[in-house]
C-alpha cells in the first residue's frame, strides 16, 4: 500500500453541546404538539435526548416565534460558547495549549456571519494574530470531513505544527415551526453541538522548537493517535436538491428540507464511495477495524448498515451519539469518535473509516489507522 511517509495524525478531540437539552416527550409538550402524526415522529427517531435553545418564553406561556434576524444571533453567540468549549477539551485531550494553534478551520451550516466564527475565535481565544484561517460554510452534515482533507493538507506542509478542525452547529439557529410533516422531520432530528479534532504531522529535524508534545493518553505515545491516511468524496448529482437548506418566503427565513428517500440515496451509494476509497490500498472492507458514522438519523444509519454489512456493534458510538444529541450536523463525527478514543479499544496495525454524509448530495470518507 503506498503511503505518505509521515502522514498527518490526530492529537485530541474535543465537543461541546448546550447546558439545556430536552428528551422527545418534552419538546412535544413544550409547543403543546398533538398530532399524532408529528408526534409519531418524534417519539420513533431513536432519539431520547437533545441539546437546544428554544426560543424565549411569552406571558402566555407559549415560545416566541424568532425572527431571521434573531436566529442569526443565537447562531454567533451560541456557536462561539460551543466553538470555545469544544476547541479547549480539544487541546486539553491533545497536551496543547491556546499558543500551539497554527491554523483553525471552522464549518458551520446554521447560519452565516462575516467576518466568520474563525476570525470571531481568534479575537475571543487570544489566538495569535497571524494565526492562518479557513470558514467552511453551507456544506452541510458532510462538511467536517470536507474541511478535514484542508486541515490535513495543511498539517502536511507544516510539520510539528498544530492545526485545529472545528464544526459550529447551532441547529437551534436553523428551523421553521409550521407543524407541516417536512418541518417536524427536521425539528425532530437535529441538536445543537461543537466538535474540534487536533491535527499535526510529524516534526522534521527543522521544525520549529515549542511543538505540541504527543499526547500521554490515552495509549501514551504518537502511535495511538490515527494517521490520516486518505480521503474520498462521491457526490449525488440527480439528489443535488434532496439535503437542502433554503430561504422560505412564507417564514421570511431559511428552512431546511430532507427528502424522504434521503436514506435510500445514501444507503445506495455508500459501498461506490467506500470502495474508491479503499482502492490502491490493498485493503478489503474486513481489515477496517472501526467505523465512525456521521448520526443522521435512524433510517439513514439502518441504510448505510445494510448496504456495507456493518454490525450494531460497528456503528454503536453512532447510535449513541444520535440517542443523546440527536444529528449534531458537521459536528456528529467528532462525537463518535470521542467516544471511540475515550473506549481505549484501538490497537496499532488496525484500520478505521471516518464517513459523513450531506447536501449534494454527498458522501465523504477518511481512511485512518493507528
Amino acid at each position: 500500500m503506498k503511503l505518505a511517509v509521515n502522514p498527518p495524525r490526530i492529537k485530541g478531540v474535543g465537543t461541546a453541546a448546550p447546558k439545556t437539552s430536552y428528551t422527545q416527550q418534552e419538546m412535544l409538550d413544550e409547543f403543546g404538539i398533538t398530532d399524532p402524526r408529528v408526534r409519531s415522529i418524534f417519539l420513533n427517531s431513536a432519539i431520547e435526548r437533545r441539546g437546544l435553545t428554544l426560543p424565549p418564553l411569552l406571558p402566555d406561556g407559549s415560545r416566541a416565534t424568532e425572527t431571521q434576524g434573531e436566529l442569526l444571533r443565537k447562531h454567533r453567540v451560541n456557536g462561539l460558547a460551543m466553538g470555545r468549549e469544544a476547541i479547549e477539551a480539544c487541546l486539553k485531550d491533545a497536551g496543547a495549549s491556546l499558543e500551539d494553534i497554527r491554523y483553525l478551520c471552522v464549518t458551520t451550516t446554521t447560519g452565516l456571519l462575516t467576518p466568520g466564527f474563525s476570525a470571531l475565535l481568534i479575537k475571543e481565544l487570544g489566538l495569535d494574530v497571524h494565526t492562518s484561517r479557513l470558514d467552511v460554510v453551507g456544506m452541510g452534515c458532510n462538511a467536517g470531513l470536507n474541511a478535514l482533507t484542508s486541515v490535513a493538507s495543511w498539517a502536511n506542509a507544516h510539520p510539528g505544527e498544530l492545526a485545529l478542525l472545528v464544526c459550529i452547529e447551532a441547529c437551534s439557529a436553523a428551523y421553521v415551526f409550521d407543524g407541516t410533516m417536512r418541518s417536524s422531520v427536521v425539528n425532530s432530528l437535529f441538536g445543537d453541538g461543537a466538535g474540534a479534532l487536533a491535527v499535526m504531522a510529524p516534526a522534521t529535524a527543522d521544525a520549529p522548537a515549542g511543538a505540541p508534545r504527543a499526547p500521554e493518553e490515552p495509549g501514551g505515545s504518537a502511535e495511538a493517535d490515527p494517521a490520516l491516511l486518505k480521503f474520498s468524496s462521491c457526490i449525488i448529482p440527480e439528489a443535488v436538491g434532496a439535503m437542502r437548506y433554503d430561504w422560505d418566503d412564507s417564514h421570511g427565513k431559511f428552512s431546511f428540507y430532507l427528502d424522504p428517500e434521503v436514506p435510500y440515496v445514501v444507503g445506495a451509494h455508500a459501498e461506490i464511495a467506500l470502495d474508491r476509497l479503499l482502492a490502491g490500498t490493498g485493503l478489503l472492507r474486513s481489515d477496517i477495524s472501526h467505523w465512525v458514522i456521521h448520526s443522521g438519523g435512524k433510517k439513514v444509519i439502518d441504510a448505510v448498515r445494510a448496504n456495507l454489512g456493518l454490525s450494531r456493534h460497528d456503528v454503536r458510538h453512532t447510535t449513541g451519539v444520535l440517542r443523546d444529541h440527536g444529528n449534531v450536523s458537521s459536528g456528529s463525527f467528532l462525537f463518535s469518535y470521542e467516544r471511540l478514543r475515550a473506549e481505549g479499544v484501538t490497537a496499532p496495525g488496525e484500520f478505521g473509516v471516518l464517513m459523513t454524509m450531506g447536501p449534494g448530495s454527498t458522501i465523504e470518507m477518511a481512511l485512518v489507522s493507528w
